[in-house]
């Protein structure tokens, strides 16, 4: 099993959200990576979501989980709601565009059904 976390980062005062364009996939996902040896999930999605979207969060509750098969076996991806905080650096170098959107323009946005799920669920939940 392969293990990821990541974030639903949301704009204070603007209720938008956080997605990013990956150029190796031509994707647009939610911001997210690889648990590394000795870290937690929790660590992960911060860490991942500050690198992928250059901005300093702040996590908060859990927003949910889904699971695919990956060429290794099962990847299942951890998410939390997380507010953006303040703009550190531009984006690693695995996402050339960040937008940030209302829930409608993200479900249209994102590329991929179990994100677009899992942003479905976790708005729902706290009224979004």
């Amino acid at each position: 099993m392969v293990f990821a976390a990541g974030g639903l980062l949301w704009r204070d005062g603007l209720d938008t959200l956080a997605v990013v364009h990956r150029p190796r996939y031509d994707d647009w996902s939610l911001p997210k990576g690889k648990l590394e040896p000795g870290e937690l999930l929790p660590e992960t999605a911060v860490r991942e979501v500050e690198e992928e979207t250059g901005f300093a969060v702040r996590r908060e509750g859990f927003a949910g989980r889904y699971q695919y098969e990956v060429s290794v076996g099962p990847k299942t991806v951890f998410v939390w709601h997380m507010r953006a905080l303040a703009e550190r650096a531009p984006p690693d170098d695995e996402v050339d565009e960040l937008a940030w959107l209302g829930v409608d323009e993200a479900l249209a946005r994102l590329t991929y059904d179990l994100e677009r799920d899992l942003l479905r669920r976790a708005t729902a939940r706290d009224g979004r």
